[in-house]
């Protein structure tokens, strides 16, 4: 037995076009008649010759067939700026227009502003409460850190080894050549800089202790975590901040991994040790690009410059770079992946935490790098 089957059924069901129609009554305002498909493709072609109309006694509807959500609004709204009644609404129609109602919203698109007396130190009110929260939610972020330090130091197997190695690279080894040729240009302006100037005295000879003192003790460690944070710290945020949006985070805390152990502690380390190694290696070639230009331009020989760099530099100066480097690597990792773990809600929140943490980082570095040179001053490490 053979089965076929039946056409499917090409009747569509035709609905008349929407029409507006004004009854002119002899005492009073024209009576305003809608009738056929008052849906959301239909309306908009009368949009404008509904807004022509100026008054009517009342609005009938009992013609109109289907009507949507968006016609409903068009009754309603012609009802509240008319200042008229409608009347033969259907029950469907009458359920719509109720909603809509309900839905009508006064306030102002754009509020009004606010004195000046009264919205500045609002902002500042606000901005010092913002201030105080962020720095309470920053030190229990920093709790956290040590809490997971503390755990791998009693248990060194639960460190991520490999998530540690690879930071490091990607803090420290890929940025070589950047910071390389950042400090080798440094140390040529400094050079070149202080040359100008000593030579008015005589003193040109100088430039050595210059270039070698400002190296290791301040530019080579300060540019250098300048460009650590606009770099590693920016990708901390971004990176973390992602998988925050992604829940990949909230994968990690179901599954017993703690985030802070996996994720910040790896990072914050690399950032610690590389940012020491950095500092030291960024003042080696800024005096190197200081000796280029003293050959070049002052006759001063290249390894005259290096040789006397030994017997005016102070190894103290060495020591307070070093002991800035560290510092900075774990202000600028802090940073990072403090805003990366406050991300939440979309993508623009990824681009502004980010913008948080470079701003933050080099802030607080240089706030710092000021402290230092206060402090190592007061004690006369000088």
């Amino acid at each position: 037995m053979t089965f076929i089957p039946s056409p499917p059924d090409t009747m569509q069901t035709m609905t008349a076009p929407a029409r507006i129609t004004l009854e002119d009554q002899v005492d009073g305002a024209p009576r305003l008649v809608l009738s056929g498909s008052f849906l959301v493709a239909d309306v908009a072609a009368l949009d404008h010759d509904l807004r022509a109309i100026e008054a009517a006694s009342v609005i009938d509807i009992s013609a109109l067939d289907p009507v949507d959500t968006t016609g409903a609004w068009v009754v309603f709204r012609l009802s509240r700026d008319l200042g008229a009644p409608v009347e033969g609404a259907s029950e469907g129609a009458q359920r719509l227009i109720a909603a809509v109602n309900s839905c009508d919203d006064h306030v102002a698109i754009v509020p009004p502003e606010l004195p000046v007396q009264v919205r500045v130190p609002e902002t500042v009110g606000a901005s010092v409460v913002e201030l105080a929260l962020g720095t309470r939610e920053l030190l229990g972020f920093l709790g956290g850190l040590v809490v997971a330090f503390g755990g791998v130091l009693v248990s060194p197997r639960r460190l991520r080894l490999t998530a540690l190695v690879r930071q490091m690279e990607l803090v420290g080894v890929n940025a070589l050549f950047i910071i390389g040729m950042m400090s080798f240009l440094v140390g040529i302006v400094i050079a070149q800089q202080g040359s100008v100037q000593l030579q008015q005295f005589g003193a040109e000879i100088y430039t050595i202790n210059l270039t070698g003192r400002l190296a290791f003790r301040e530019l080579g460690v300060l540019m250098t975590a300048i460009m650590v944070a606009g770099r590693s710290g920016s990708a901390f945020a971004a990176q973390i901040g992602t998988m925050k949006l992604t829940e990949e985070v909230d994968a990690m805390r179901t599954i017993g991994l703690n985030p802070m152990e996996v994720l910040v502690l790896p990072r914050v380390i690399a950032c610690v040790v590389m940012m020491t190694l950095l500092g030291f290696y960024a003042a080696v070639v800024a005096i190197i690009g200081g000796a280029v230009l003293a050959q070049l331009g002052l006759g001063i020989p290249f390894l005259t410059f290096m040789s006397r760099i030994k017997e005016v530099v102070p190894e103290l100066d060495l020591w307070v770079g070093l002991l800035k480097g560290p510092v900075f690597g774990l202000i600028i990792g802090l940073a990072g992946c403090y805003q990366g773990m406050k991300v939440e809600g979309n993508s623009e929140d990824v681009g502004r935490r980010t913008t948080k943490a470079v701003v933050q980082g080099i802030f607080m570095v240089i706030v710092l790098d000021a402290f230092f040179a206060i402090f190592f001053s007061k004690i006369g490490w000088i």
